[in-house]
């Protein structure tokens, strides 16, 4: 066993096969056992293959995932595919194949590049959102918003992608731009689509996150997007029986010097209230804000930043007079209405009251039409004049929200078919249940019309049908539910994905729900996340569940940026770094180490091809140790001599890692969590000499394939074989911990200094030196001076107590 290489090529083939054969990762029964719910962000089967990048959400998951499982919680770590809505239909029509051969294609792949990483995930729980045994569930989800009275059907102006061919949502919409095509701007159209009130949960939302143990960034996105204002509606008559204009504004205070108001070009009463002579300009005034994006509405005004950072100064505020004119509501002036492109129709009631003695906005708009910029009238006090405008019936205190009702309806095929039927005689009727699911044809072309109808309405036999409540003719609905539909609930599916009777099996779920940790990107903050909290609050009042938030940690990976270009890892970039390759370079215990040590999780790094040989020198250098110690093992033992006089420091240095491996695992600091196994590979080999062959040393190696196994556990399996332990080390027990052993002495601290995981030096420090303090002394050894030469320190990782590690790269100049 001395000298033979580490084949990790069969080692991890051998093992990967082991373990689907045994199906060790089968999720448990619910019992009283206290459990954990491991979940990834689900991922659209939208591309070829799986990036690095990838990796650094999906290792640290299953990480943590193996280390609950030996701490002897009963553990759900699922995996799925998040296969309907744009992105797949995108990348199909790109292929010019079917959405749902490309779906199953990518699927597949995705799932083999996951299982040559080593993740454990329960596969027998594997669901995808196209598959019609689970988009019936999320139609069952939009009858029961409809029951509820939370699904409802409207005209209005609506975002629409040029390139997606599709009404998109007001959270999908970033910049003025496509959320899948940030080089498309997107453009108005006023359809008739199908909403959810989200804004009728917006309190609950934004209250508890409070009690959410989420990254602080993400929960202040949420209260931004969901934007409560308080404040006051105040209700402007039209002049010559016009009826009312009602605007919203935080400061009521100010409604004595009100001088104007504009109306959003989108307001439905903006080109309704213009006088005969003017309505022509006023309509095309309307019609070109309405090919403007917001941001360049804003920019324009002087409310956005523009695109080298500055603001605008507000002189470029566009406008035109409607020839109407509104009474103040408590002096009777009248105040001319005008039509602003810096209005937003989303933003509270979509018309402002124009007050250019208290904000510079109004005044510049004021001073471009030549508008009076103040009325002679002193500022109120906001409960004088709030009071003076209930008692005159025209108006009161009020909270609006920025965030707007959910836009659920898409103009594509590939979605799951909205259950609404509309019949004649009936009127809009949904699909009773035990109809479920109204399956989406299979057709041959797919494209997207254009013309702001879904392709299933060019399908006759799909959409002429049979009311469910008269029997006569009647017409499905073509429109296809957002892809987020599908995810604000597929975490209860996981329970149980056989359950047939129900969306999710009520005891499963009762066990399992709601998730204990979710990890993904942060790009989902005000999508998916926000879907998802407002669904669950709905299934929670409907009394179908207990819980009332989802997911109750939340953790955001960064991204991997490749070191091509610097960009995010993107296939249509062409700067991707497959893990197949890899893996098939260093293998995969390699590449795990590499994606968890190159940075902290949160923060971008970028992929160094180095770090993956790196990290396959130190794998190499375990399997030694360990190799080492098997051999050793299987000879005959020495007389017994008595304990070694430094056992007690064996012990002490392996509790110590037990115990700080386990924290850094659960605290998400795995690339702390690296350079700790590194430095306790470095105390080993120092501490192996005349240990080897001992009963001592024996058990010191299976601890440590213990520590090892959530982070490498393909060697860690390998080790525990050869080592003569029972079963197979992903269903042992982490090792316990003795307290009196992990003491921290108050004296002074034995430092090791590393060199991109290389051990170059030990220090010795006396108390507990700052951080800056302790690195300018791990530099000043000789040979970590040699070791720095040349290179750039690229990232400094310290182990209080334990560690220093200069990470390095080459120098650029």
């Amino acid at each position: 066993m001395r000298g033979r290489p580490y084949d990790f090529a069969a080692i991890e083939a051998r093992w990967r096969r082991a373990w689907d054969e045994q199906g060790i990762y089968r999720t448990p029964e619910p019992s009283s056992r206290p459990k954990q719910y491991v979940l990834d962000f689900f991922p659209y089967p939208s591309g070829a293959g799986l990036s690095v990048g990838h990796a650094r959400n999906y290792v640290p998951t299953d990480v943590l995932a193996r280390y609950f499982r030996m701490r002897g919680n009963a553990v759900l770590h699922p995996m799925g595919w998040d296969a309907f809505g744009l992105p797949a239909e995108n990348e199909a029509l790109l292929r010019g194949r079917h959405p749902g051969e490309t779906t199953r294609e990518y699927a597949a792949n995705y799932r083999a590049q996951l299982s040559l990483l080593g993740c454990s995930y329960d596969w027998s729980r594997e669901i995808a959102t196209s598959d019609p045994a689970f988009y019936r569930w999320t139609q069952w989800g939009f009858l029961l918003l409809h029951r509820q009275g939370l699904a409802y059907r409207a005209a209005g102006w609506q975002w629409w992608c040029p390139k997606c061919q599709t009404i998109l949502a007001n959270e999908q919409v970033e910049a003025g731009r496509c959320w899948r095509h940030g080089d498309t701007p997107v453009e108005r159209r006023s359809l008739e689509q199908w909403y959810v009130r989200t804004t009728a949960f917006a309190d609950r939302l934004l209250r508890d996150l409070d009690d959410l143990d989420w990254p602080e960034h993400v929960k202040t996105m949420q209260r931004n997007w969901i934007g409560r204002a308080a404040g006051a509606e105040i209700r402007f008559p039209v002049a010559w029986g016009g009826g009312e204009i009602t605007v919203f504004t935080t400061r009521p205070e100010t409604l004595p010097a009100a001088t104007f108001i504009a109306l959003a070009p989108e307001h439905p009463r903006a080109v309704e209230l213009a006088s005969a002579d003017r309505r022509d300009d006023v309509e095309r005034f309307v019609m070109g804000a309405l090919r403007r994006t917001e941001i360049d509405r804003m920019v324009g005004a002087g409310i956005a930043r523009t695109a080298n950072g500055g603001m605008a100064d507000g002189g470029d505020a566009r406008g035109i007079f409607t020839g109407a004119f509104a009474a103040h509501p408590t002096s009777g002036d009248l105040v001319p209405v005008y039509v602003a492109d810096h209005v937003l129709a989303h933003y509270r009631t979509g018309a402002v009251m124009g007050v250019p003695a208290c904000d510079e906005r109004d005044a510049a708009f004021a001073r471009r039409f030549g508008l009076p910029v103040g009325t002679g009238r002193p500022i109120g006090d906001p409960d004088g004049v709030l009071a003076d405008v209930a008692r005159r019936g025209a108006g009161g205190p009020a909270v609006r929200y920025r965030m707007r009702d959910w836009l659920i309806s898409r103009q594509r095929y590939w979605g799951a078919p909205i259950p609404i039927v509309y019949c004649e005689r009936c009127g809009t009727v949904p699909v009773p249940e035990d109809q479920l699911p109204v399956r989406l044809p299979e057709v041959a072309r797919y494209e997207p019309s254009g013309d702001g109808r879904s392709p299933l309405a060019a399908i006759p036999e799909f959409v002429h049908t049979t009311c469910p409540q008269c029997a006569g003719p009647a017409e499905r609905e073509t429109d296809t539910l957002d892809g987020f539909a599908d995810s604000n609930w597929y975490f209860l599916r996981f329970a149980d994905i056989r359950y047939d009777t129900g969306p999710w099996h009520p005891e499963a779920a009762g066990y399992w729900l709601p998730v204990d940790w979710y990890i993904g990107g942060v790009e989902h903050a005000v999508m998916h996340l926000l879907y998802a909290r407002f669904f669950t609050k709905v299934l929670q009042d409907a009394g179908l569940i207990t819980f009332g938030e989802p997911f109750v940690r939340l953790r955001n990976q960064g991204s991997m940026l490749s070191p091509s270009d610097g960009a995010r890892m993107s296939k249509s970039r062409g700067n991707v770094v497959t893990p197949d390759d890899v893996v098939a370079q260093h293998g995969a215990d390699a590449l795990r180490l590499a994606v968890m040590f190159i940075g902290p999780f949160d923060q971008d790094v970028t992929w160094d091809p180095d770090a993956a040989r790196g990290a396959a020198r130190f794998v190499r250098r375990l399997h030694v140790l360990i190799a080492r110690a098997a051999e050793a093992a299987a000879r005959p033992a020495p007389p017994a001599t008595g304990e070694p006089p430094e056992a007690e420091a064996l012990r002490r240095r392996l509790h110590h890692a037990t115990k700080t491996a386990g924290e850094l695992i659960e605290g998400f600091r795995f690339n702390v969590l690296v350079a700790e196994l590194m430095t306790l590979l470095n105390d080993l080999e120092l501490l192996e000499s005349g240990r080897v062959g001992t009963p001592q040393w024996r058990e010191a190696m299976l601890i440590l394939a213990r520590i090892i196994a959530p982070v490498t556990p393909f060697l860690a399996e390998e080790a525990w074989a050869m080592l003569g332990g029972e079963g197979s080390v992903h269903g042992s027990s982490w090792p316990k911990v003795d307290p009196a052993l992990t003491a921290e002495g108050d004296a002074e601290a034995t430092i090791v200094v590393q060199v991109d995981g290389r051990m170059r030096d030990r220090i010795v420090v006396a108390g507990t030196p700052d951080r800056d303090a302790l690195i300018e002394a791990a530099r000043g050894g000789e040979r970590v001076r040699a070791a720095l030469r040349g290179r750039e320190v690229a990232n400094v990782v310290v182990v209080p107590g334990r560690v220093v590690n200069f990470v390095t790269r080459a120098r650029t100049s």
